[in-house]
């Protein structure tokens, strides 16, 4: 007589399968340490990606309470080192209202400039990557040449201006704010990326996923022509997976592989 073999599992009920969701908070102050918590994670996330230089490089976050702002890196210090206590809150004005160390005001202007234009907004990114650089240097808009690619479709921007040579100022951060309207992304021409989204993790998302995109076209250029996806396909794709949503998910994995989620220091 032969054992039968073990009938399989039974499925597992969907509603007891965990799935992450972001998460929703009784108070302001909750809401704010874990921006807070959360925002240093993610400079330190950039900085092992690789994602700064020198002093170039911010990330910011809308205060859930305080109008006009916003919690940001301190200049100098290294993304790598950063911990929620080391955040500074700075007002649109540029003047830091918490914290100990000064903020670059000629990058926080932009920043405070997309956050007032876009009330929606909760972070903005706007850091040194190579393959985004590489793009704004040629003043080109990501194709869609893959299905990542695909979330940015229609959805960013190209600033067809340079606004490195000399200070920025109020002008010139609102036309860069102007030039974003209501895309994810930004393209500043000779400069990088510019990203945004609806929690901290979703801005950080974007311009990692932007940066990967622009490094997939820079080599399938290199190697021939791309094939472009087509329209229709590229907009149905963006809608699947181009929401700040799908970008918090996505982004989880990244802080949770590369020990982001609580301060080093």
């Amino acid at each position: 007589m032969t054992d039968r073999p073990a009938p399989a599992p039974a499925p597992v009920p969907v509603e007891r399968l965990r799935f992450e969701m972001p998460p929703v908070f009784a108070t302001a102050a909750q809401e704010r340490a874990h921006r807070k918590e959360r925002l240093a994670g993610v400079l330190r996330l950039l900085g092992r990606l690789g994602y700064e230089d020198g002093v170039g490089g911010h990330v910011s976050a809308r205060d859930p309470e305080f109008e006009d702002c916003y919690w940001v890196n301190p200049f100098g210090r290294a993304f790598a080192a950063i911990g929620p206590e080391d955040l500074l809150l700075v007002d649109g004005e540029g003047r830091v209202r918490q914290g100990e160390r000064r903020v670059n005001q000629l990058a926080f202007a932009v920043h405070a400039a997309v956050h007032r234009a876009r009330p929606a907004v909760v972070a903005v990114v706007r850091t040194q990557a190579p393959y985004g650089r590489a793009l704004a240097a040629l003043g080109e808009l990501l194709a869609p040449v893959t299905l990542e690619a695909c979330a940015f479709y229609e959805d960013h921007a190209l600033l067809d201006e340079f606004f490195g040579g000399g200070a920025v100022d109020g002008a010139d951060a609102e036309r860069i704010a102007g030039a974003l309207g209501p895309y994810k992304a930004l393209v500043l021409r000779n400069l990088g990326l510019l990203t945004v989204g609806d929690s901290v993790e979703a801005a950080a998302w974007w311009f990692i996923a932007a940066e990967r995109a622009a490094q997939v076209q820079l080599i399938a250029r290199a190697a021939g022509k791309a094939v472009l996806i087509s329209h229709h396909s590229a907009l149905a794709t963006r809608e699947r997976f181009g929401s700040d949503l799908a970008a918090w998910v996505n982004c989880q994995p990244l802080l949770e592989a590369a020990g982001a989620g609580a301060s080093t220091s």
